[in-house]
């Protein structure tokens, strides 16, 4: 990509880094070091004094996007814990890697902080309640240890996990320990590391830490089935996109805001609030003309976690009668005409044809427009569809928001919420490891035989 495109397009995907490209985004300083050493609980907290809602933010900035990681703290800071809310953080940045920023003292490492609302935009002023040294942030085990933590030191009525990273839906890595800047992982990238949350790992954050009311994947691709039936079990609403997420991230300054105003909201009321906040940020005329001129597209759902049991059974169902009918015709049109998001890029996937994340209500409604009525069991596979369309726009997604077109002209308008794998044109974007059959999703749904089936018409 050029790198116009790149300072205004998603960076929280590593693929659209390149090696060439220093962020400035991020001034660096020579500010103090000024670690405050302070007890991790609050004077005469207790059960009976918790706060309505603990905002639990794991933000790993061991890699190539640290500055946009102390840059979201310091937006965190422009609003800060209230009486009744309670913004916690979980930061992690390193050295020596590409984008290093020697901004807040230049320290490396893992810290906690209880986020305290100041004026200063550049400089980091929150107490930092522990130095963790430098534990791994791509080990699911450490998100448990720092929700554990926060727990125990602000407890609410209500928590909100937010995990801040780069993403990349399901996919495990082809060959597990290689180089972060050379292959593309799940969730939680530690460069230092080299290791990273697996999706089948994200589920195993809320078995051993306990649920949480919302969680969001401040991440790329994350809003898809194959994640979000992982996280079902550990959160009412869960947050997340289905295509890149556009820098400057998520609006955090006014749904914590709306937050501290309104404590009292419910988790489907806080999703809202988070997707509603994300879609007027990108509406400012700043944002919707980057939009326009990168030629990206931005979209954000909201969705119910205690639906996607049956979800899955319906998509299973869909998929297992499609295969049936065996309409070529009607899948190859809608292999091609469906919303597909940015896995690759104009020089690896020029008529973004290849890329294996897709919306799936628009392709089954493509699938339906153009099926052959006279097959055996058309009928019924269109009826199907169409039930399942109704489920997820009446009964997963609670908010969907979007804006722009994509690189080729494709309006996000025809994303609805969640996405899925569902394969292009032949071609090696990405080597991964075919770890599909693990996946909670396939053993609800058995999707994978719908894979093998359209992987053959081209």
């Amino acid at each position: 990509m050029k790198k116009t495109a790149l300072i205004a397009a998603a960076l929280f995907c590593p693929q659209l880094l390149h090696a060439d490209f220093r962020l400035t985004s991020v001034t660096a300083g020579d500010f103090k070091d000024t670690i405050q050493t302070i007890p991790a609980r609050p004077k005469n907290t207790s059960q009976k004094e918790s706060k309505d809602w603990t905002i639990m933010v794991f933000m790993n900035g061991k890699s190539n996007i640290e500055p946009f990681a102390l840059n979201d703290i310091n937006r965190f800071e422009t609003v800060g814990s209230g009486e009744k809310v309670n913004i916690v953080a979980e930061l992690g940045r390193s050295k020596g890697l590409e984008n290093d920023t020697a901004a807040d003292g230049d320290w490396a490492g893992v810290r906690r902080y209880l986020i305290i609302r100041d004026t200063d935009k550049e400089h980091i002023t929150s107490p930092v309640l522990m130095d963790l040294g430098n534990p791994d942030m791509g080990d699911y085990k450490e998100a448990v240890s720092f929700v554990k933590w926060a727990k125990a030191n602000y407890p609410a009525k209500h928590y909100m996990l937010f995990i801040w990273d780069h993403g990349w839906g399901w996919i495990d890595p082809k060959k597990p320990g290689e180089n972060l800047l050379e292959e593309n992982k799940s969730i939680s990238h530690d460069f230092v590391s080299g290791n990273y949350i697996k999706t089948t790992d994200m589920g195993k954050i809320f078995k051993e830490a306990g649920r949480v009311d919302l969680y969001a994947s401040m991440a790329c691709f994350m809003q898809m089935a194959e994640v979000a039936y992982e996280l079902k079990d550990g959160a009412d609403i869960i947050v997340g996109a289905e295509e890149v997420v556009q820098l400057p991230s998520f609006n955090f300054e006014d749904f914590f805001t709306l937050m501290l105003a309104n404590p009292e909201v419910s988790a489907a009321q806080a999703g809202v609030h988070l997707v509603d906040t994300f879609k007027e940020m990108y509406s400012r005329p700043e944002y919707s003309d980057m939009l326009e001129k990168t030629k990206y597209g931005t979209q954000l759902s909201a969705v119910r976690a205690d639906k996607l049991a049956v979800f899955a059974q319906k998509a299973g169902n869909w998929a297992r009668l499609a295969i049936q009918v065996d309409d070529a015709a009607a899948y190859r049109k809608a292999k091609t005409e469906v919303l597909r998001f940015e896995v690759g890029d104009e020089i690896t996937d020029p008529d973004k044809q290849i890329s294996f994340y897709a919306d799936l209500s628009h392709f089954v409604d493509l699938v339906n427009a153009n099926l052959d009525t006279a097959r055996p069991g058309a009928a019924e596979l269109k009826a199907a569809g169409k039930d399942l369309n109704e489920y997820i726009a009446g009964e997963l997604v609670l908010k969907n928001v979007y804006l722009g077109r994509d690189r080729t002209g494709k309006n996000y308008a025809n994303t609805h919420g969640m996405a899925i794998h569902l394969p292009g044109k032949p071609g090696n974007l990405i080597e991964y490891y075919p770890t599909y059959s693990r996946l909670a999703f396939e053993k609800a749904s058995n999707w994978s035989k719908f894979i093998a089936y359209l992987e053959k018409i081209n």
